[in-house]
C-alpha cells in the first residue's frame, strides 16, 4: 500500500520562534558556555549589591567629613598656620579701630600688636578655643592691597553699615573680589545697637533684603559688643573653608618680617630674608619664587626659626631638618632667635630651576650659505634692468598709458604740465588773497562771551578737551564698527595690491586650510611651546597630589633667603604694602602666548580698543600688556575683534609667563587721573601659540550697471592693476549673492562681475580679505600703584544736573 504524500498546495506553517521568550537557563544551555564578544572585550565589572552600595556611599561621606574636620582643625591650631582673617570695611561710616578693639579682648586670649605692612594688624592667641588668628585690614579704595591680600587670606570679614550696607567704593571692591574668586567670607554689621530699639528690627530686615543681591544665603552677624565679638570668633573658627584653585596647588607666604642684606658688588641688589608661615603646599628651596608686583627670583636656603607666636606660651616649637618638632620650655619672654636658628634646606645648583624666561634665538639658524660675489653682481645687474624710468607726462596719466609715451632726449615734459603749474600758482595766489581778506574781516570783529555762569567755568576747568576729543573719536569708531563690521575704504593714494599685500582670500573662513606655522613673527622664536599642554598640566598636577616633596611643611614658620632681589622690594614693604610670595610650578617662569576668556564688566561703558594698554590680574600675577581680542569659537581660526563687545565673551591674547589654569582674570584700564577702572573679568583658557587670530578686511563696491547675472561694479578699486591682482578672490553681496570678477573695464577700477543671481540696485558688493595677526611684545611685570578710589571721585564721573 502506497504512503500518502502531501501535494504542492499543502499549507506550510511557520516554525515557533522561542528565542525571544525563553528563559536564562535555556539560553545558557544553548550557548554551551560561550560568551559574547562585547562581554569579553569589556573590563569585568564588579556589581555590588544594594547593601554594599549603601555601605560604600556611607564610607565616602565619612571620609569627606573627616577630611573637612581635619582641615578645619589644622587651620589656626598649634600645628597649622594662624587663621588669617582680612577685615574689609565696605562703607565710609564704619569704624575699623572700634571693630579691632572689640576683637582684641583680653578675656578671649593674648593679643600681640605689631605693624605688618603699615596696617594695624594683630595676632590673637586663644588657648581656650585652641585657635590663633591673624587679623589684617585693607581699605576698599586701595585696590591692589585688597586683591593681593584676598589671594592669601583664609577668611574675609566684610564690615557692613547698618543703614546702607555698602557705598559705591565698597560695591566696586566687591565686584573685583567676586571676579577674582572669594575665599571663605563672613558678613558683620556695625552700628545696629546705636539705633533706637524699635528701628533695629526694621534696619536688619532692610539690610538683609539689600544684601540678598550679592550674598543670597548668608547670615548677618552683629559686631557692637564684646559678646557679639566672641560669637563672631566662634563662627570664624568653625566655618567650612572654601578653596581657590590657583593657590591650593602652590606654596605661598605672607611676609611678617623682611630684612635686606646688600651684596658685595652693589647696594641696589642683595639677599632678601622673608619670614612667615608656609601655606598651601610644601615649599621646596629649589623651586622659583614669585613676589607679586616684583617678578621671579631664586632661593638660596630656608631657615626654620622658632615660632614667635606659639599657641601655648610656655612651649616654643621649631622644626628640625627631619621634619620632627622639638619642644623647649621658655623661661624668658624674649628668646634669642639667632641661637636657635636651624637651616632647614639649602639650594642644590644641579636641581634648582632656572630663571630663563625667553629662548635666545639664533639669527643664523636655518639660514642659507652666504652668496658669492658672482651671485651678488648678477643681482645688481638685475636690479639695474628692472629699475623704473622717470618720465614727465600730462596730469591724470596712468602708469599703463605712460608706458606708451616716448621720452625723447633733450626734450622736457609735455606743455600740459607747464600750463597746469601756472594755473595751480594762480589758484594759490587767489586763495592767499581770500585768506588775507578773511583775516582783515576777523580783525574788525570782536568776540565776547555772553551769559556764562561761574559754575559752568568751574565745570569746564575739570574737563580735559584732548581726552574728550579722543573719547569721542573712539565712540565714533565703535559705532561704525557695529554698523559696518570690518569694512575699510580702499585708499586712493596707495595701490590696493600694496596696501593689502599681506592679506589673502579664502573660499570659506571655517573650512579653508591655514598653516599655523606659516609666516611667524620674530617674537615667536623667543617663546616656549608645549607639545601637548593639557597632558603636561595633568602630569604636573598629578605629581603634586601623589609625590611627597621635600621642604618646609604647611604651617611652619620659616625664613626664606631670596637672592638677587632689588632694594625697591623691601622699601615697598616698609612703606606699608604687603609682601606676598608664591612658589612657581615647573615652566611657569617661561614666556608663551596666553589666551583668556573675558566678558565686559557691566559697569564699564567706555569703548576699549584692541592693542590698548590694559592691566592684568591673572591668578597670582599682575602685569601690563597690549592684548588682541578675538571671537571665542571651537573652530581652528578665530576672527579678530577691533573692540571689546559688551554682549559676547571674547578671547584675549597676550605674551605673558606660563600659568597653568584654572586661574581668574581681571582686566583694568588706567585712567588719566591714575585710577584703575575694571574693564572685563574672566578666566584663563589655555597656553597655545598656535591659536590663530585672523583679521578680516571688507572692501565694498557699488553696482554701476546691472544686467541679468552680470554687473559693472565701481569704487572697490581705482586702477586696472588692482582689479587684475584681486581677480581670483570671490565676491559676495549684503543680500546673499556670490560671484567673481570677470574682467576689468577701463583704467579707473571699473570691473565686470558675474553673480549667481540678479543684483538689486540697492545692494552692495563686498570682498573679504584675511591675514593672521599676532600680539605685540609689551609684557611689563611692574604695574604702578593706582590712585585710591574715593566716593567723591566716583560720583564726580557722573555729571550733576541743576534742578533749575
Amino acid at each position: 500500500m502506497a504512503a500518502h504524500r502531501s501535494g504542492p498546495l499543502k499549507q506550510q506553517n511557520k516554525a515557533h520562534k522561542g528565542g525571544r521568550h525563553r528563559g536564562r537557563g535555556s539560553a545558557q544551555r544553548d550557548g554551551k558556555g560561550r560568551l559574547a564578544v562585547k562581554t569579553l572585550s569589556k573590563k569585568v565589572r564588579k556589581e555590588l549589591s544594594r547593601v554594599d552600595q549603601r555601605h560604600r556611599a556611607s564610607q565616602l561621606r565619612k571620609q569627606k567629613k573627616e577630611a573637612a574636620l581635619a582641615e578645619k582643625r589644622q587651620l589656626g591650631s598649634k600645628d597649622g598656620p594662624p587663621h588669617h582673617v582680612l577685615v574689609v570695611p565696605l562703607h565710609s561710616r564704619i569704624s575699623l579701630p572700634e571693630a579691632f578693639r572689640l576683637l582684641q579682648d583680653s578675656d578671649t586670649g593674648t593679643v600681640h600688636l605689631r605693624e605688618w605692612g603699615g596696617t594695624g594688624s594683630f595676632m590673637l592667641l586663644c588657648p581656650r578655643l585652641k585657635h590663633r588668628w591673624f587679623f589684617t585690614s585693607a581699605k576698599p579704595g586701595d585696590l591692589h592691597t585688597v586683591l593681593d591680600m584676598a589671594k592669601v587670606a583664609d577668611t574675609i570679614l566684610f564690615l557692613l553699615d547698618s543703614l546702607e550696607g555698602w557705598d559705591s567704593t565698597g560695591d566696586y571692591c566687591l565686584s573685583c573680589l567676586f571676579a577674582q574668586g572669594l575665599p571663605t567670607y563672613t558678613l558683620a554689621v556695625q552700628g545696629v545697637s546705636g539705633l533706637p530699639p524699635r528701628k533695629q528690627i526694621d534696619a536688619r530686615k532692610k539690610l538683609s533684603k539689600a544684601v540678598e543681591k550679592r550674598f543670597p544665603d548668608d547670615k548677618l552677624l552683629l559686631l557692637d559688643t564684646q559678646q557679639e565679638a566672641g560669637m563672631l570668633l566662634r563662627q570664624l573658627a568653625n566655618q567650612k573653608q572654601r578653596h581657590l584653585a590657583f593657590r591650593d596647588r602652590r606654596a605661598y607666604l605672607l611676609a611678617h618680617t623682611a630684612d635686606f642684606v646688600p651684596s658685595e658688588e652693589s647696594n641696589l641688589v642683595g639677599t632678601l630674608k622673608v619670614s612667615g608661615y608656609v601655606r598651601g603646599q610644601t615649599l621646596n628651596v629649589n623651586s622659583l619664587l614669585h613676589i607679586i608686583g616684583h617678578g621671579d627670583f631664586q632661593m638660596k636656603q630656608i631657615d626654620a626659626p622658632m615660632d614667635p607666636f606659639p599657641l601655648n606660651s610656655g612651649v616654643i616649637k621649631f622644626q628640625k631638618d627631619q621634619g620632627m618638632a622639638m619642644e623647649i620650655c621658655a623661661t624668658d619672654a624674649v628668646v634669642d632667635m639667632e641661637e636657635d636658628l636651624k637651616v632647614l634646606m639649602k639650594a642644590d645648583p644641579g636641581r634648582q630651576q632656572s630663571l630663563q624666561s625667553e629662548v635666545i634665538p639664533d639669527p643664523m639658524e636655518g639660514e642659507q650659505t652666504w652668496p658669492t660675489e658672482e651671485e651678488l653682481s648678477e643681482a645688481n645687474d638685475l636690479l639695474k634692468q628692472n629699475c623704473k624710468m622717470v618720465k614727465k607726462v600730462p596730469k591724470g596719466t596712468s602708469s599703463y598709458q605712460a608706458e606708451w609715451i616716448l621720452n625723447e632726449e633733450g626734450e622736457s615734459g609735455g606743455e600740459g604740465d607747464e600750463y597746469d603749474d601756472t594755473e595751480h600758482e594762480d589758484f594759490m595766489e587767489e586763495e592767499s588773497q581770500d585768506e588775507s581778506t578773511e583775516e582783515e574781516e576777523k580783525e574788525e570783529c570782536e568776540t565776547m562771551t555772553i551769559g556764562e555762569s561761574v559754575r559752568d567755568d568751574l565745570y569746564d576747568e575739570k574737563i580735559d578737551e584732548e581726552a574728550e576729543e579722543k573719547m569721542l573719536e573712539k565712540y565714533k569708531q565703535e559705532r561704525l564698527e557695529e554698523m559696518f563690521p570690518d569694512e575699510v575704504d580702499t585708499p586712493r593714494d596707495v595701490a590696493a595690491r600694496i596696501r593689502f599685500q599681506k592679506y589673502r582670500g579664502l573660499k570659506s573662513f571655517r573650512t579653508s586650510p591655514w598653516d599655523p606655522k606659516e609666516n611667524l613673527p620674530q617674537d615667536y622664536a623667543r617663546i616656549f611651546q608645549f607639545q601637548n599642554f593639557t597632558n603636561t598640566r595633568k602630569r604636573i598636577f598629578k605629581e603634586i597630589e601623589e609625590k611627597e616633596l621635600e621642604g618646609a611643611e604647611v604651617g611652619w614658620y620659616v625664613t626664606l633667603h631670596v637672592s638677587e632681589v632689588p632694594v625697591s622690594v623691601v622699601e615697598y614693604f616698609r612703606q606699608g604694602a604687603p609682601l606676598i610670595a608664591f612658589s612657581l610650578l615647573p615652566h611657569e617662569q617661561k614666556m608663551s602666548v596666553l589666551n583668556m576668556v573675558v566678558s565686559r564688566h557691566p559697569g564699564n561703558t567706555e569703548p576699549v580698543k584692541a592693542k590698548e594698554e590694559l592691566i592684568f590680574h591673572c591668578g597670582f600675577r599682575r602685569f601690563r600688556a597690549l592684548p588682541l581680542f578675538s571671537q571665542h569659537t571651537a573652530a581652528d581660526k578665530h576672527k579678530f575683534q577691533r573692540f571689546l563687545t559688551a554682549d559676547v565673551a571674547l578671547v584675549v591674547t597676550v605674551y605673558a609667563p606660563i600659568t597653568f589654569p584654572p586661574a581668574s582674570v581681571l582686566l583694568f584700564k588706567q585712567k588719566s587721573n591714575g585710577m584703575h577702572s575694571l574693564v572685563a573679568t574672566g578666566y584663563l583658557l589655555s597656553v597655545d601659540p598656535d591659536r590663530m587670530v585672523i583679521k578680516r578686511v571688507v572692501l565694498s563696491g557699488h553696482p554701476f550697471k546691472i544686467f541679468t547675472k552680470m554687473a559693472v561694479v565701481r569704487y572697490m578699486f581705482f586702477n586696472r592693476e588692482d582689479v587684475l591682482w584681486f581677480k581670483p578672490v570671490e565676491l559676495r553681496t549684503k543680500w546673499g549673492r556670490r560671484g567673481h570678477i570677470k574682467e576689468p573695464l577701463g583704467t579707473h577700477g571699473h570691473m565686470k562681475c558675474t553673480f549667481d543671481g540678479k543684483l538689486k540696485s540697492q545692494d552692495t558688493v563686498l570682498m573679504n580679505l584675511y591675514k593672521r595677526v599676532f600680539p605685540k611684545w609689551t609684557y611689563d611685570p611692574y604695574v604702578p600703584e593706582p590712585v585710591p578710589w574715593v566716593k567723591s571721585e566716583i560720583s564726580s564721573a557722573v555729571p550733576e544736573v541743576d534742578p533749575e
